[in-house]
């Protein structure tokens, strides 16, 4: 039995994109939010969207309800929501500033969505290109099993030993 308890509705925002109540609150300087999490004992994950992306809308109405999945980011993790065409001005790890849209370029993030999971601190990212800033990366829609078994596999630093496949493959069935 899959748990939906604790689960809430997504929220329909301005932009028509749709955000889960407990997303981060940003000004948007990525070094801060990442700091934060860290001393909440977090991870800091940015997830890219589209307004009318379906498969970011599954995300929220399919993944985010279960509440196995809700509660285990929650937890463990601070998510930040970006418009991978948006004009929202953001401040990179490496202090430069652009709007949602060139970040998204620069990452060179291309779907929706995309889920992009960072080092545990801001400090050493600074002097990395921005590919090598990320520890892991979802790009498009993850069946919910999946979707949970990548944030265990960052939670859990799998990513230091094991390819994402090769730690699903270990994962009891």
């Amino acid at each position: 039995m899959i748990s939906r308890a604790h689960a809430e509705e997504p929220i329909l925002t301005d932009d028509g994109l749709y955000k889960q109540p407990w997303f981060l609150e940003s000004f948007l300087d990525l070094a801060d939010d990442l700091e934060a999490a860290h001393k909440e004992g977090k991870r800091f994950v940015i997830m890219w969207e589209l307004k009318g992306c379906p498969y970011c809308k599954e995300t929220h109405f399919v993944n985010f309800a279960r509440g196995d999945i809700s509660g285990y980011i929650k937890a463990n993790f601070e998510v930040l929501q970006l418009n991978i065409i948006g004009s929202r001005k953001v401040i990179d790890f490496d202090g430069a500033e652009m709007s949602e849209k060139e970040l998204a370029a620069k990452y060179g993030v291309r779907f929706t969505p995309t889920f992009q999971f960072f080092g545990e601190r801001a400090g050493p990212l600074k002097a990395l290109t921005p590919q090598k800033r990320e520890v892991a990366r979802a790009p498009g829609y993850l069946r919910p099993d999946d979707f949970l078994a990548m944030f265990r596999y960052v939670r859990e630093k799998a990513y230091e030993s094991k390819s994402f496949r090769d730690f699903v493959k270990s994962l009891p069935s």
